[in-house]
């Protein structure tokens, strides 16, 4: 059993970013029941953000940054200014954690925005979001395949000593987009809904991708109404949810995902307000468990402890905190 977390954290400067890098190398590397990943800093701005950085990787599609996001311009070859930045400081932060991870053996996570969450914050060139539009929404999630293969790829030359290499797909806005929820650029309507088939198969592009290179595909989500098994079905080996946020048919989900050998991250570690004791998150954990009949023994390393969300919003040592919990409940809740 293992600790991780999201991704994010508080922060403006690069700096900030390389004391982030350190912390999770400090309490995930060094530890057998820790999963380290690279870490994000989106206070440095737009081409730090989970969008940003994103589309810093997608070579197949240019972007650039306008007052109410960011937009596609097309598929030139020549991206724009905020483009260019976003992926150079990726490549910087890459440039970082190869530098502090030499020799790193163990395994290894990465994050990226995943397609429907573009699409339903990209604005296509002629307005409105890329939601809107069949084609743009397709030629958007197979240019994230290509992307991620990409970056995968460069992980390993960066890492060569990583045993194991974990991407996790962000969808946050999965399950408004299911049932019709989000706003068009007017704010007066609603996109229509997305039909689960094809929502499955654009995930499915960028799922299959990642194993294809050789990692393993994570979803995570921290929002209510997680469709686990349309996620599960689309080739995700691992999905990530908030414990506070199941219903009874999430929690029931969660556990065949755990019976069938796939990989349950529970998002149970606070990311604001003060951080309870490791004690009282293992006892929760060892409750829910005990809810959905199943051992700790018999869940082994398909359960990983982890925050819900990323810790952006708090503070280094807040952050450094719940990533401490994350790898100590894991370790207590393995026995």
């Amino acid at each position: 059993m293992r600790g991780t977390g999201v991704g994010s954290f508080p922060g403006t400067t690069q700096r900030d970013y390389d004391e982030a890098l350190a912390v999770v190398l400090g309490e995930l590397a060094p530890s057998a029941h820790g999963l380290a990943f690279v870490p994000e800093v989106p206070g440095r701005g737009a081409g730090a953000g989970m969008t940003g950085r994103t589309l810093g990787l997608v070579t197949e599609l240019d972007a650039d940054l306008q007052p109410e996001g960011w937009r596609l311009t097309g598929t030139s070859g020549a991206p724009a200014l905020d483009q260019r930045r976003a992926r150079s400081l990726l490549a910087q932060d890459l440039d970082a954690l190869e530098e502090q991870a030499v020799g790193h053996t163990g395994p290894f996570k990465v994050q990226v925005t995943g397609p429907w969450t573009l699409a339903a914050t990209v604005e296509r060139p002629r307005g409105d979001k890329l939601l809107a539009d069949h084609g743009a929404r397709r030629e958007l999630a197979q240019a994230l395949a290509v992307a991620v293969t990409e970056h995968l790829a460069d992980l390993r030359r960066r890492l060569p000593s990583v045993t194991e290499l974990v991407l996790q797909l962000d969808e946050p806005a999965l399950p408004t987009i299911l049932v019709g929820g989000v706003p068009t650029a007017s704010g007066f309507g609603r996109h229509r809904a997305v039909h689960p088939p094809e929502v499955s198969e654009a995930l499915g592009w960028v799922l299959d991708a990642v194993s294809a290179a050789g990692a393993v595909p994570w979803v995570h989500c921290c929002a209510p109404q997680v469709p686990v098994g349309l996620v599960r079905g689309a080739g995700a080996r691992g999905v990530m949810l908030d414990l506070d946020l199941l219903d009874a048919d999430g929690h029931d989900a969660a556990g065949e995902a755990l019976e069938a050998g796939g990989t349950v991250v529970l998002g149970v570690v606070p990311t604001t307000g003060p951080l309870p004791g490791d004690k009282a998150l293992v006892e929760r954990v060892l409750r829910w468990l005990d809810l959905l009949g199943l051992d700790p023994d018999q869940v082994g390393d398909g359960l990983v402890i982890s925050p819900p969300c990323g810790l952006a919003g708090g503070t280094l040592a807040a952050a450094r905190r719940a990533l401490e919990l994350s790898r100590d409940v894991a370790r207590s809740v393995a026995g």
